[in-house]
């Protein structure tokens, strides 16, 4: 083998094996970055002419952790975020998706509020919204209108 073959097999050996000791999660393949879904969305019908919650559950699968940042709808004036913390509810610019884990809305705990209605959801309809995330960007969803007082059976 020449001096010239040689130092190239030895420089593939090196880069194999400096490939495979590179740590998880710092940029490299799918783990550096949130991978998102939705899961267990829908929309009570609303009691109100002019407002409705939402829930729903962001998936991460993703190495890393993204943010919520906002939520948009043609059914309303503004969607807002909202935190339960104890019994006290209040409004919030933004919320985590950690990374390998989820931001759940529920009911008693945190959830979107449709504000300014255009036009009252009515069960059995599908409510078109825009995720809004900082890394990910837009997701598009479209959340089932179910009856006022449905109970879903993944506890949300």
């Amino acid at each position: 083998m020449s001096p010239v073959t040689r130092a190239r097999h030895l420089a593939v050996r090196i880069a194999l094996v400096t490939g495979a000791l590179l740590p998880a999660g710092c940029g490299w393949g799918s783990d550096g970055k949130a991978e998102l879904s939705v899961e267990s969305a829908y929309i009570p019908q609303p009691v109100s002419d002019t407002m409705a919650a939402g829930f729903l559950t962001i998936v991460n699968k993703g190495g890393a952790k993204d943010e919520l940042t906002s939520v948009t709808s043609a059914v309303a004036g503004s969607v807002t975020l909202h935190e339960t913390v104890g019994s006290s509810m209040e409004e919030v610019t933004s919320l985590e998706v950690p990374a390998h884990g989820q931001l759940v809305f529920k009911s008693g705990g945190n959830h979107l509020m449709f504000e300014k209605l255009k036009s009252k959801p009515v069960r059995g309809e599908k409510v078109a919204v825009e995720l809004h995330f900082a890394e990910s960007g837009t997701v598009e969803v479209e959340i089932p209108v179910e009856s006022a007082t449905y109970n879903p059976k993944t506890g949300h």
